[in-house]
């Protein structure tokens, strides 16, 4: 997952702490999932200083989803300083996500 952040149970407060993070929950038997990997990746670079791009695998981390009442996935997450400001489910294409990120920075 080229320029994705692979979050775990360890990581993942660290980094929404500060900043634009926008998480992925998903998981690897999901197809809407894997149609939304490449639309992230094509939009990390151009969101590179204002926002980083996260996944968080929910079959290894399921309390991590349970913690966010993630339901369906994909479900992306968009957090401002350590707080979920917008949830998105389903496949979102890459124009509304940066203006998401954009509305957040």
């Amino acid at each position: 997952m080229s320029g994705l952040t692979e979050l775990t149970d360890k990581t993942f407060d660290g980094q929404i702490a500060a900043g634009v993070t926008v998480v992925d929950f998903w998981a690897p038997w999901c197809g809407p999932c894997r149609m939304q990997t490449p639309i992230l990746e094509a939009l990390t670079p151009r969101v590179a200083g204002k926002a980083v791009l996260a996944k968080v695998n929910v079959d290894d981390y399921p309390d991590l989803a349970a913690r966010f009442n993630v339901r369906g996935i994909p479900t992306l997450i968009l957090f401002k300083d350590g707080k979920a400001v917008q949830q998105m489910v389903g496949v979102q294409r890459e124009d509304a996500l940066l203006r998401a990120i954009e509305a957040a920075g």
